[in-house]
């Protein structure tokens, strides 16, 4: 009976835990309402609604959650002043609902999340007082788009001397600038955030589980799916009235295992993305490039301390390979900034980098940049299979607002989505300045504190607890960066981290910061994740190794 309470959060109401497996055994005993696959954004955005719906869910990724599209955006939340410019010049009426979805969610994305999202300045240089004109027009449009209960500020032109005081290390070439602002998110942490509020309101969320196969009734609709462990290899069997597939670019994998006469509707694109050290801009602002010599557009954005450069925008015909940072990508965005800094710039630079898939919905004989970002929920009539399809990070929550809005119909639910003023895990009696001097009365430096609250919100004291029962856990993790031991232990206990790389890459993001510095904190990840997973002294040696190798393979593929 949908808004029946699982077993696992009856156990402990109130208490912070996602259990990985206390939520493996509970998926056998139970027949749920949903079945959602996929564990980024749109995944995890579905299991919480549908969980805050009432019904009961189960939410299975094959990796770790955000581990991929939905961990390695440009990390902006936008309503996209490129579809605006586009529908204008195009008539395309498809463009402009785009913006107009993303600016209504854009506030929703930063109010239910403070911690995780906030407000970013963007820079868009300008060399001739007509083409400031452009932008200053085009960019108050965007403004207007905007929903009346947005809070940002609005766009501005400014002078060269003003353009440079903010940016220190734009070329001294330019004519002036124009100012507009967006929302920057931690994309990964703040899908964690979805995954978090999702299994307290009540669903049964697993990572490291992949779907191999369904089972059907004779009718040929979906009744069960089989799911394999990929940590112990063992099998689980997960019966579930509805199925929904969020696997983003995956999504015809799985629309084919369940009715192999489906036709692929995904178009994968790859996007990469150069990081750099800060003081290339030297600047809190981000910077907006608005045309590459293929006319794209391409961003520098401060982030983690570091400036991410990005993005590009090509065709990735197999999904299944990892997207990574190749020499020629590298070699593309330092040429694409270049102009706009006074910095010379080379590949040694380079401290790390990242490739993304967007899951484009496929048309006939278009370029992957003008393809649809926009989203369809699929219903298959001969499986019942629901697909949530393309759609991006700031619309996340719209889009399952539409699958479980269909979801419910079929079910014959009904209840209205309830995620607009839902603050996700970590928001709930968040106060930056009251938090922050909290963590310093404890004895943490400004540095760490900040981190802290940053990364966990209001649940950054229960890190911090971790440290003052076990004094040692409140070291830095690296020198001279924020990083504590304490996160390591929480994040494993707390935060279904199963890997060295689900703790480096997206519970704290170093592996997109800084690769030396993600390996040289490699083997003390592992030692401290192996002592409380009961890792074997050589399991924690292996898990370490492997890492390291992994991101050795990474800084090859860059430099080759």
């Amino acid at each position: 009976m949908p808004g029946a309470g699982n077993k696992v959060w009856q156990r402990e109401v109130n208490v912070f835990v996602m259990d990985r497996a206390r939520h493996l055994e509970s998926i056998g005993n139970e027949t749920f309402d949903l079945c959602i696959i996929g564990g980024g954004a749109s995944g995890a955005g579905s299991a919480l609604d549908a969980a805050l719906r009432g019904l009961k869910v189960v939410l299975v990724e094959q990796d770790d959650f955000a581990a991929e599209t939905s961990s390695k955006s440009t990390k902006l939340i936008h309503g996209g002043v490129r579809y605006l410019e586009q529908a204008f010049k195009n008539l395309d009426f498809g463009q402009l609902r785009q913006v107009r979805h993303g600016l209504e969610e854009r506030h929703i994305v930063l109010h239910n999340a403070p911690h995780l999202a906030h407000e970013l300045a963007l820079i868009t240089p300008v060399s001739t007082w007509l083409e400031g004109l452009y932008f200053s027009i085009g960019l108050k449009l965007y403004d207007w788009f905007a929903s009346g209960s947005d809070t940002l500020q609005g766009s501005r032109w400014l002078s060269k001397a003003d353009t440079l005081a903010r940016v220190p290390g734009l070329n001294r070439n330019i004519h002036s600038a124009v100012l507009y602002y967006d929302g920057q998110l931690d994309d990964a942490r703040y899908c964690l955030a979805l995954v978090q509020s999702a299994a307290e309101a009540g669903a049964i969320v697993v990572n490291h589980a992949q779907v191999v196969e369904f089972e059907k009734d004779l009718s040929g609709g979906l009744q069960a799916t089989v799911v394999r462990d990929t940590l112990s290899n063992g099998q689980m069997r997960i019966r579930s009235k509805v199925f929904l597939n969020c696997t983003g670019p995956h999504a015809d994998r799985i629309r084919v295992l369940a009715n192999p006469a489906l036709t692929a509707r995904i178009r994968p694109s790859k996007g990469v993305h150069v990081v750099l050290p800060l003081d290339v801009l030297g600047s809190r602002d981000a910077l907006l490039i608005p045309k590459t010599k293929d006319g794209r557009v391409v961003f520098a954005i401060p982030f983690e301390g570091m400036l991410l450069l990005g993005t590009t925008d090509n065709d990735f015909p197999n999904p299944t390979n990892e997207p990574v940072l190749e020499t020629k990508e590298v070699e593309f965005l330092l040429e694409t900034l270049q102009p706009f800094v006074s910095k010379p710039l080379d590949r040694k630079l380079v401290r790390s980098g990242f490739g993304g898939l967007r899951p484009l919905i496929a048309a006939v004989n278009k370029q992957t940049k003008t393809l649809l970002r926009d989203h369809e929920v699929e219903r298959d009539t001969e499986s019942g299979l629901f697909s949530l399809l393309g759609g991006k990070w700031t619309t996340y929550r719209l889009m399952a607002k539409d699958a479980i809005d269909a979801v419910c119909s079929q079910l014959g639910v009904e209840k209205a989505c309830p995620t607009s003023t839902h603050l996700l895990a970590g928001a709930e009696d968040f106060d930056f300045d009251r938090i922050k001097k909290q963590l310093t009365d404890q004895g943490l430096n400004d540095d760490i504190s900040q981190h802290l609250t940053l990364k966990y919100g209001s649940r950054a004291i229960r890190v911090s607890a971790i440290g003052q029962q076990q004094p040692e856990l409140l070291e830095p993790l690296l020198p001279e960066m924020p990083f504590v031991k304490a996160e390591v232990v929480y994040a494993a206990r707390y935060e279904m981290a199963c890997t060295v790389r689900d703790f480096l890459a997206r519970r704290i993001r170093l592996e997109i910061s800084d690769w030396q510095a993600a390996m040289a904190a490699a083997p003390v990840v592992s030692d401290l994740m192996g002592d409380e997973l009961g890792w074997t002294g050589q399991e924690k040696t292996e898990n370490a190794a492997a890492y390291m190798e992994l991101i050795r393979t990474f800084i090859q593929r860059s430099q080759a």
